[in-house]
């Protein structure tokens, strides 16, 4: 009889330890969980517009990372129609930025990656997914291009550099001096520029925040 008392008690202290354990393991999730969420919601409230910026490199895991940030983003059907161009050769940029009327924030940048979009999609119909492909207009192409340059401003945060979404489209005398200089093909447009390093001054972010921008169920 104490042998069996023993075997129940001796079970019921390992239960209670498991237990113990599976807890421990789920509030350490939990944190890590509430870390990573807390980390996202700051580099998401914290982005800013930055344009001015040191003359320090910017290193190439670094790009790399903000560059698998953008590719990352949703995209209509998942077409992903973005080719994304880095620049560092300042000599060209009187040239490719003729149209902009701010060129210090160019200079100054570690880089200027310009993002562009295929405007057509080449696939099978999908109502038939086995027939030959065929190029049509590709019609979220302008929602996918925000996704990613979003992401890409998000990364840079995140990475501790600044970066500053310039308008290109749809304006001709921004996008025109981009497609002529880079030779894009006639159904690739140039969508947003992005000067991009370390900043140089103190920027802020801005509270956004309206509620009377919010609406539920109705207007």
């Amino acid at each position: 009889m104490k042998h069996i008392i023993y075997l129940v008690a001796a079970a019921l202290t390992i239960a209670a330890i498991a237990t113990s354990c599976c807890k421990n393991n789920e509030n350490t999730q939990n944190t890590q969980n509430n870390n990573a969420a807390d980390q996202t919601f700051s580099t998401i409230m914290n982005r800013k517009s930055v344009r001015s910026y040191t003359s320090d490199t910017i290193p190439a895991e670094m790009m790399d990372k903000m560059l698998h940030a953008a590719v990352a983003a949703p995209s209509g059907m998942d077409v992903r129609p973005w080719h994304i161009v880095v620049m560092t050769d300042k000599s060209q940029y009187d040239t490719l930025f003729a149209g902009n009327f701010n060129m210090d924030k160019f200079k100054q940048a570690g880089a200027v990656v310009i993002f562009c979009a295929d405007t057509t999609v080449t696939r099978p119909p999908r109502e038939n997914p086995d027939a030959p492909a065929v190029t049509k207009p590709n019609l979220t192409w302008r929602d996918d291009m925000g996704a990613a340059t979003e992401n890409f401003l998000l990364a840079a945060e995140a990475l501790g550099l600044g970066a500053v979404w310039t308008a290109c489209y749809p304006y001709g005398d921004r996008m025109d001096p981009i497609a002529k200089f880079l030779n894009l093909p006639g159904n690739v447009v140039p969508y947003s520029v992005v000067p991009v390093g370390f900043p140089a001054g103190d920027e802020q972010p801005k509270d956004k925040w309206d509620a009377g921008r919010i609406h539920y169920n109705r207007w």
